[in-house]
This record gives structure tokens, sequence and C-alpha cells, in this order.
């Protein structure tokens, strides 16, 4: 039952119409001082401006849209499930309490790395990076992949590794001429592979089944692994890059 409410709700919260309503009920948004329309982006890291399209300043907003998150539609799962299976509001909480407890450094490492990914993006250190990335040339698919699952490595979520390296892909795919939607896709493709070494999982996975001081020998067995599967996903994307047919999987 957990699972079956747990797909159901994730999908009609990943229906747009649903998401948008969510929205209007309550997504409120801030700008950010002192940083609101204050950062260019200027040719080669974007196109050459030009009269009838001139180069407009980066805005800086965070969007809370806690409503809409997919996180919401798991929690109100959660909750329903422990419903179902006959646990009242006040041992719900308990657990929760003692859970939020024991991932308390998890959350905190997640919420810095995706702050670290918006430093990176108004500082330019992201475009930086893609004009370095770019000079890999014809073998950029790959290696971008292969970033894909170090940013999930090091930062413990796909979310958090797109954020960090999602608008240097873009840069660097479009000064090699290779399809943005395909790089930014092979950060997320690649990123999946990282998710069996990122320190936060193997804490969190040796946590929940008390197998303390472990974290260590659960690395090592799961480092070829994924650093194997990491490569098969770079060099299908290196395919849907150049070669036919897989060229006519990459979305126009």
């Amino acid at each position: 039952m957990p699972w079956i409410l747990l797909s159901v709700l994730v999908f009609i919260w990943g229906v747009p119409q649903v998401k948008k309503q969510l929205d209007v009920l309550s997504s409120p948004k801030f700008e950010i001082p002192r940083l609101h329309n204050t950062t260019v982006r200027t040719f080669p890291v974007v196109a050459q401006p030009t009269p009838d399209k001139p180069t407009k300043p980066e805005a800086a907003e965070f969007k809370l849209n806690w409503l809409s998150a997919t996180g919401t539609g798991i929690l109100a799962a959660a909750i329903l499930a422990g419903l179902y299976m006959g646990f009242s509001l006040a041992e719900l909480a308990r657990v929760y309490r003692r859970t939020l407890w024991l991932v308390r450094f998890s959350l905190i490492t997640i919420a810095a790395m995706l702050a670290l990914g918006y430093v990176t993006k108004y500082s330019g250190t992201d475009a930086t990076l893609g004009l370095a990335l770019a000079k890999t040339g014809a073998l950029y698919p790959f290696f971008g992949t292969l970033l894909g699952w170090l940013g999930v490595a090091l930062t413990g979520s796909d979310t958090a590794s797109n954020v960090l390296f999602g608008s240097l892909q873009k840069i660097t795919a479009e000064q090699t001429g290779i399809s943005p939607v395909l790089m930014c896709a092979a950060n997320s493709s690649g990123g999946v592979m990282g998710k069996m070494v990122d320190a936060q999982s193997i804490v969190v996975a040796s946590t929940a089944t008390n197998w303390y001081g472990h974290e260590g020998s659960i690395l090592r067995y799961v480092f070829f692994h994924s650093i194997a599967l990491a490569a098969l996903v770079g060099i299908l994307v290196y395919l849907q890059a150049y070669v036919a047919p897989f060229t006519g999987m990459v979305v126009k």
C-alpha cells in the first residue's frame, strides 16, 4: 500500500496542470537583494547580442514552490500510508522527529550543495568550466556524462548535480555544437550512476540498517560498478551525439 500511494501521488504531482494549480494556491517568490538583475552573461558564453536581441541581466529569484514540489506529494503519501497502517498522528510525528534527527547532517549537506550550485552560476564559475570542457571537442559527450557522475558523487543528489552543472552542460554543448538537451539529460543519467558511491547515501544506508562503521567497505564494493556503469552511459551518449541511428533518439 505505501508503494501504491507513493506511485499514484507522485504521478499526480508530476502532471503539469496539477503543478500549475498548486502554484496558484501558494508559490511565493522573493528577489535576492543586490543580486537580482545584476549579473550579465556575455559572448562567448551566450550568443552574440544584437540590437533586436540584447543581453538581459540574470534574474535572481527564490521561488518557494513548496506545495507543488514532488517532496510534498511524497510526504502526503507517507502520511496516508501511515494512517492506513494504523499509526496515529502522534506516532507519525514521533517517527518523523526521530528520522529528521538521524539525517540532520545529510539534509544540511543537501541544502549547502544546492546553495553552492547557485553560487557557481552567479559567480560565472560554471561558464568558465563550460568553456574549458569545450576544449575536449568530440569527446565531450563522454566526459560530460562523467561530469554528471562526479556531481552526484560529490553532492549526493541528482537534483543538486543538475543545479551545480546544468548550466555548464548547456554552455559547453552550445560551444561544441552538440544538443544541449542531450547533454543536460546526460548529466542526470550519468549522475544516477554516481548515487551508489556518494557519501550521503552510504551514511544514510548504514544508519537505516544499523550497520555503523562499514561505510568504507560499502564504498569499496560498489565503486567499480559505479564507474563502469557511468562509462557505459557515456558511450551511449557519445553514440547519440554522433552515430546514426542513435542520433534519432535525441529530442530536437
